[in-house]
């Protein structure tokens, strides 16, 4: 068994152990507790016994005294018998005026801190206070702990005549002795109730899991791509865990039927999945070319002398995007992936432009820092990285102000900067992490795959596509792309 291993017949053994080595704490804990506590009422009481028993020695003498019993009179009337008083009872006597002054002692020499020569006005204003007209103080002198009791003298009438003081040694080296006893005891007794808890909990563990242990394995051994055998257990071993088995059992079987429905689902979501990007695909092209031919019927004069020349840039760019129709229709008809990659030299600007020439927005403008610039990328696959980030900046203007989208291409040593801002409504903080992600869109309408395929394009040519925005403003989409020549 390993110990560090966290299963269930680790903390079975390790939940036994420790409660039986709490348990022992705790008794151990509260033997101290309840040794302390009666040792403490011990003393209490005591102390309260010997100065019942000091107060009628007291009332005694003060019986039997010739001398007027009143406060000046006491110093004369306990010259003698204070010390008797004293050695009877094994505990010195102090006598103070109802000031706090000393009248009389049993100690021949003062202690500072045991005794004043004046009492403290805390303790006289407790013992003034007092409904039981006592009062006791604890304190510690030489590493020895002591009770000070203070009570009033009464005569015969029961007139206050002085404050008897009673310093009182708590003395409990016997009961520590024996409290030191009693755990020596208590240890080896639990000593060997631990030993034998490990024993029973290793036993009692193991026999508790040893089932489980045997369903677990089985659970492990499942494989949803082959037939799994079901558990069958002796009636022995049934009790608790035939609940367990049966819904193992049930779980066996519901296995089968899911991974026959899972694999038909999977089939049918391929299919599903497929569908939507190569609709959305076709449609890309289909709205220039719809644009072209609309931009055609309206401007296109026969008697215009270059007619002719217009009208091999409008079929131009028609054929553009059939091509791209037609690169779809290929790669769904052979269950492949969107048009094959053609790793050729791309003239960026040019096409670009030729790209630009399906949309007759006004407030689309063009600037480019170099006539030609090529770098390694498909030609077809080019035209539908611009033609998406267009048509993203068309969706996202705002009609709230004037409409402006600006293309631009600049580039440096090593790299070309393909860039598309617009004055739209800009992307929420909350999206701008999304927007790359399939199937996400922030508009009405659309199946959100088309920045998703920009940024797979632009990266199966080595390039990378960042975005730029700020929420109410507009947006900025930079395509870098490695120059090759």
């Amino acid at each position: 068994m390993k110990i560090f291993q966290n299963s269930l017949r680790n903390r079975i053994f390790i939940s036994m152990i420790l409660l039986t080595l709490i348990s022992s704490l705790l008794i151990a804990g509260m033997s101290i507790y309840q040794s302390r506590e009666q040792a403490k009422d011990y003393h209490t009481k005591r102390l309260q016994r010997k100065e019942q028993s000091i107060k009628e020695n007291i009332a005694y003498v003060l019986s039997k005294t010739s001398w007027e019993v009143k406060t000046e009179n006491l110093q004369n009337i306990f010259i003698d018998e204070i010390y008797g008083i004293s050695d009877i009872h094994g505990m010195p006597v102090n006598m103070y005026d109802l000031e706090g002054k000393l009248i009389k002692t049993s100690k021949p020499k003062l202690k500072s801190d045991t005794l004043d020569l004046q009492i403290n006005h805390i303790i006289l204003d407790g013992l003034n206070k007092s409904d039981t007209k006592r009062y006791v103080v604890s304190f510690e002198e030489d590493g020895r702990k002591y009770l000070s009791s203070y009570s009033y003298l009464t005569d015969s009438q029961f007139k206050t005549i002085a404050i008897l003081n009673l310093p009182y040694l708590e003395n409990d080296d016997f009961m520590n002795y024996e409290l030191r006893e009693f755990l020596t005891r208590l240890a080896g007794i639990y000593v060997l109730m631990f030993l034998s808890s490990i024993v029973l909990a290793y036993f009692l563990s193991k026999y508790i899991t040893k089932s489980i242990s045997r369903i677990s394995d089985r659970f492990k051994e499942i494989n949803i791509a082959e037939r799994n055998d079901k558990i069958v257990i002796d009636e022995s071993d049934a009790g608790e865990l035939n609940a367990l088995v049966m819904s193992y059992n049930n779980m066996v079987d519901q296995l089968e039927e899911s991974a026959v429905k899972l694999a038909t689902s999977e089939r049918e979501q391929a299919w599903r999945e497929m569908a939507k990007q190569v609709a959305h695909e076709i449609k890309n092209p289909l709205t220039p070319m719809r644009l072209t031919v609309q931009s055609f019927e309206r401007r296109f004069d026969p008697a215009d002398p270059d007619s002719t020349a217009k009208l091999k840039e409008y079929s131009n760019s028609l054929i553009e995007q059939i091509d791209v129709l037609s690169n779809i229709a290929s790669a769904f008809s052979t269950y492949a992936t969107m048009p094959a990659q053609k790793n050729e030299e791309t003239d960026v600007p040019m096409v670009t432009q030729l790209a630009l020439d399906i949309f007759n927005e006004s407030y689309i403008t063009y600037q480019e820092d170099a006539a030609s610039l090529f770098v390694i990328f498909d030609r077809t696959q080019l035209i539908r990285v611009v033609t998406n980030l267009i048509k993203n900046a068309i969706q996202a203007l705002d009609e709230s102000r004037e409409p402006q989208i600006n293309v631009s291409i600049s580039h440096d040593e090593k790299y070309l900067y393909l860039k598309v801002a617009d004055n739209g409504s800009g992307i929420h903080e909350d999206y701008q992490t999304k927007i790359f992600e399939p199937k996400f869109t922030t508009k009405n309408s659309g199946m959100g795959l088309g920045l998703a395929m920009v940024k797979q394009i632009v990266e199966n040519f080595n390039g990378t596509i960042t975005m730029t925005t700020q929420y109410g403003e507009g947006t900025e989409f930079v395509v870098q792309l490695p120059l090759s020549r």
